[in-house]
């Protein structure tokens, strides 16, 4: 059993998954806003190759690509951090129609590409190098009849290289792992106090009282590690947390809110998938305050601040409406993502490392807080973390 894990190939982690979304380099800020809200993604990802132009092949080497390439990835908490700047705070209509270039992170092996026949081990130790998202071609044997049925509608945002592309993420390891959890025992009960993976040096916190401003920094870094920016109070006890897995489930007006509120507030304000009208109009009125009456448009409900934007109608399909996909207007966005609350998700440093396992994967998050037993927070454990156990359990089974 364990050389047959060992034995497995990526693309049996690739089983249903949908093919990605993508946008081109050459696109702007507001065309990834605009595709975030039409598809309900978390993440769409950006390639070097752009299908609503036409190349031939000299031009294609010239426009400075032989061939598709996954570049990066954007979401919502990164349209969140550029907004907020005062220049764009300032006038964000203007901002959105900056290169989505601009929103691509520096750091080198975020996103990596690799063949379908490449081995688990391979992905793992590609995710404990950095990858954030491995990027894998589709096997044209799992699509069904009626994926490649819209496989002409989507074409323009899926296909590359005549190849669609789905990615795998750090929760789709550890979810395969978990599967086969019976392979490592007794490892996954042993408590995560005794694998020496709980982070208490990189923990990223602000104080209740703090202004929302002061978390920016680390909400950017967050996103950055996979993991989140914990509140705390005076007393260095976890209250909640603002993540960016609730963030992504947010609107843009949230960059309005983080320039505005203090980090207790802004928690109630990306609360639930929708903020209270108090809590808005106590923005609007900071704003003004501030002179930033521009902003002001991203707290309208349908600013119509990214409706300039170039993105694609080629991309629309009869699809969005059968997938309950919304199309605009922050009821339409809200529902038709899962919407995660402020609530911090913990453990204990002698909880088993299998039950960290569940509870992070049930909440869909990619990291769980641990605090003592009177609520102090005592660090972090994460998936990454979980990977260097049981990718040294695989190197003994070897």
């Amino acid at each position: 059993m364990a050389v047959s894990l060992l034995a497995r190939d990526v693309s049996d982690l690739c089983l249903g998954k949908p093919a990605l979304r993508s946008l081109s380099i050459s696109a702007t800020v507001g065309d990834a806003l605009s595709a975030l809200k039409r598809f309900g993604e978390n993440y769409i990802s950006v390639w070097n190759c752009d299908h609503q132009r036409h190349f031939s092949g000299a031009d294609k080497i010239d426009a400075g690509f032989d061939e598709c390439r996954c570049v990066g990835k954007v979401c919502m908490v990164d349209i969140i951090c550029f907004l907020f700047k005062e220049e764009n705070l300032s006038n964000p209509g203007t901002a959105l129609q900056a290169p989505v270039s601009i929103l691509i992170l520096k750091a080198p092996g975020l996103v990596r590409h690799l063949e379908p026949n490449a081995s688990l081990v391979e992905a793992i130790d590609l995710i404990l190098e950095g990858a954030q998202n491995l990027v894998i071609p589709l096997e044209i044997g799992t699509m069904n009849s009626r994926k490649k049925l819209l496989q002409k509608t989507l074409s323009n945002s899926t296909l590359h290289n005549n190849r669609q592309y789905c990615w795998l993420t750090q929760e789709d390891i550890i979810r395969y792992l978990l599967n086969s959890i019976g392979l490592f025992c007794p490892t996954p009960i042993n408590p995560i106090n005794s694998f020496n993976i709980i982070d208490s040096k990189n923990i990223l916190a602000v104080h209740y009282d703090d202004p929302a401003s002061l978390a920016l920094p680390f909400i950017a870094r967050s996103l950055e590690t996979q993991t989140s920016v914990a509140i705390v109070d005076t007393e260095d006890k976890l209250i909640g947390e603002i993540s960016p897995f609730t963030l992504n489930s947010c609107d843009e007006d949230v960059a309005a809110a983080i320039a505005t509120l203090s980090a207790g507030d802004l928690m109630a304000y990306i609360d639930c998938g929708g903020p209270p009208e108090d809590l808005i109009q106590l923005v609007k009125e900071r704003l003004q305050e501030r002179n930033l009456e521009q902003a002001l448009e991203l707290m309208k409900e349908d600013s119509g601040i990214s409706s300039g934007a170039s993105f694609s109608s080629s991309y629309s399909s009869s699809s969005d409406e059968e997938f309950g996909v919304g199309r605009s207007g922050r009821s339409g966005w809200y529902s038709a993502r899962v919407v995660r609350r402020s609530e911090a998700i913990v453990c204990y440093p002698w909880s088993s490392l299998v039950a960290v396992m569940i509870r992070a994967l049930a909440h869909r998050v990619s990291y769980v807080w641990v605090v003592e037993e009177d609520g102090t927070l005592a660090g972090i454990v994460t998936f990454a973390g979980m990977m260097k156990v049981f990718r040294e359990r695989l190197r003994t089974m070897a």
